[in-house]
């Protein structure tokens, strides 16, 4: 009996929830972008139990952060996000060279991510300035981790 109750009771409230009508595009909105959002893309904007299956299957495969990395299943990379897959690996290889150049302001790995960064050669030893007196935001604790960093130069060097 408690079973049944329990089922009637969420089909009760689904159907609520299924009748409340949204502003066009709200789903897209409310669960953002991703697998869920690109597989029921047309039918959500009128339903919560559908806008609820797009962020449950965004959550669940992960795929929103792929996407938003990328830039695909309908996302957008963030302005501040380096696409440069060389630059990213670079920066794995060498952080604590390039920190230590950029302290410096100058420097053979400072050089070659100015190149990778696609900064001119009459413009990098600006670039390698801006990067130098802002070492502390960009370096901004002991632990920061590679994707701060580079959010950090990307701030630094617009």
């Amino acid at each position: 009996m408690k079973r049944f109750l329990l089922v009637v009771t969420v089909l009760v409230v689904s159907l609520v929830f299924v009748g409340t009508v949204f502003a066009a595009g709200q789903a897209r909105s409310n669960t953002g972008c991703g697998l869920g959002s690109m597989l029921f893309k047309n039918n959500a904007d009128n339903s919560i139990v559908l806008q609820s299956f797009q962020a449950t299957t965004n959550g669940c495969y992960g795929n929103q952060t792929f996407g938003i990395t990328t830039g695909t299943s309908e996302c957008q990379q963030p302005k501040n996000f380096v696409s440069n897959q060389q630059v990213n690996e670079f920066m794995v290889a060498n952080m604590d060279n390039l920190a230590k150049d950029i302290a410096q302001g100058r420097g053979p790995t400072l050089d070659a991510f100015a190149e990778l960064m696609g900064v001119p050669a009459d413009q990098r030893a600006e670039f390698a300035g801006k990067l130098q007196a802002s070492f502390g935001k960009i370096y901004s604790s002991h632990d920061v981790q590679m994707a701060g960093v580079m959010d950090n130069i990307a701030n630094v060097s617009k």
